[in-house]
């Protein structure tokens, strides 16, 4: 009950904080200039963002290089490291192709022994 009641005079009190300073402003916003549209506001901010881009240090041509010098680099030891990964591949799959290719001369062989000595 009390809780509910404190709520509601702060919000009372601070909708009329707001009031108050509304009121006192009109005086300022009737004597300010009036601003001619909004596409002048528009550009000018545009402007001043731009400037203040090309004024910052992290837009100029060095950090554009040093910025494609990491990414390129980054690609290049992707690269390699796909490179090795691909010739480890080849390596035991021409390991694999090397023993089953003994391993079917072997049976070639024996399989010819058994051939020749049912014959007999």
């Amino acid at each position: 009950m009390k809780f509910e009641l404190i709520t509601q005079i702060i919000l009372i009190l601070s909708f009329f904080g707001m009031v108050v300073l509304v009121f006192r402003k009109i005086p300022a916003l009737i004597e300010s200039p009036d601003v001619s549209s909004k596409k002048e506001l528009r550009s000018k901010f545009l402007i001043k963002i731009k400037d203040r881009i090309k004024s910052s240090r992290y837009f100029k041509l060095d950090f554009f290089e040093f910025f494609l010098q990491k990414i390129l680099s980054k690609i290049r030891i992707l690269s390699l490291k796909i490179e090795n990964k691909m010739a480890d591949w080849l390596k035991r799959l021409r390991e694999r192709s090397q023993k089953k290719k003994i391993k079917s001369e072997d049976n070639f062989w024996e399989e010819l022994k058994k051939s020749t000595n049912k014959k007999k």
